[in-house]
């Protein structure tokens, strides 16, 4: 089956789920990189009038937010700039102050409390957007993303569906240049934008091509074999609704 035709599926299936909810359209953070991308283009195709892409910078590059805008003017979808770092610094500062003063803080947890906040603001923002335009929130996360848990539990993990979680990383790629995304966009490493200088493959430890032959059932080196393992047993959590007791 062709890109093309993939494509006019999941445009399908997008317009299936917002009608079997009741809703109106679909709303997507988009953050500069190439799923958000993808999706956002993907929304667009399915609702014209009715499909909105939002960025939201936290202490972001400025880099991120000229590639996002870049984004959605090549797509025609509507968007919005909502800054978020004055809220996401004072809550951060509350959360911290707090925990000092019961000798609860732990300086190792600094940076990965730092980044899921900002996950979780957006996720806040996004559905406080939806709900009041009656809209579903699409996700980026893709095939490799997925199977290794590389998101934030009710962050970036929060959603309603994920048009794009079938899709391995380099077909993430085929699509992006099928669908007319920028040039800037296709040349960007990934990054989740967590903090300055982030990068996906190196926080995973492993490369999104690794992680695409080992989905695709191929042999890959034992070294990245284990951390893919790894990542996707302690994220098995992130899968699942939360455990609860049988009485």
């Amino acid at each position: 089956m062709s890109i093309e035709r993939k494509i006019e599926k999941v445009v399908a299936w997008l317009q299936q789920k917002v009608e079997e909810s009741g809703t109106k359209g679909i709303v997507v953070g988009i953050s500069g990189g190439i799923d958000s991308a993808v999706v956002a283009n993907l929304i667009k195709k399915a609702f014209p009038e009715n499909s909105l892409g939002v960025i939201l910078p936290i202490k972001s590059s400025p880099k991120d937010v000229i590639d996002g805008r870049l984004v959605a003017e090549k797509a025609g979808i509507k968007n919005m700039t909502i800054d978020l770092t004055q809220e996401h610094s004072e809550m951060l500062s509350k959360i911290f102050d707090s925990l000092l003063q019961q000798n609860l803080f732990e300086e190792k947890n600094r940076r990965i409390t730092d980044a899921n906040l900002r996950a979780r603001l957006r996720m806040t923002t996004l559905y406080g957007i939806a709900n009041q335009l009656n809209y579903l929130v699409a996700g980026t996360d893709n095939a490799a993303e997925v199977y290794t848990g590389y998101f934030t539990k009710y962050g970036d993990g929060g959603v309603d569906i994920l048009p794009i979680a079938t899709l391995k990383k380099y077909e993430v790629y085929e699509w992006a240049k099928a669908l007319g995304v920028p040039k800037e966009v296709l040349d960007r490493e990934p990054s989740a934008g967590l903090w300055e200088g982030q990068t996906d493959e190196e926080e995973m430890g492993t490369t999104y091509s690794l992680i695409d032959a080992h989905l695709e059932g191929k042999e890959i080196p034992k070294k990245d074999l284990e951390i893919i393992e790894r990542l996707h047993r302690i994220s098995e959590h992130k899968r699942v609704m939360p455990p609860f007791p049988e009485i």
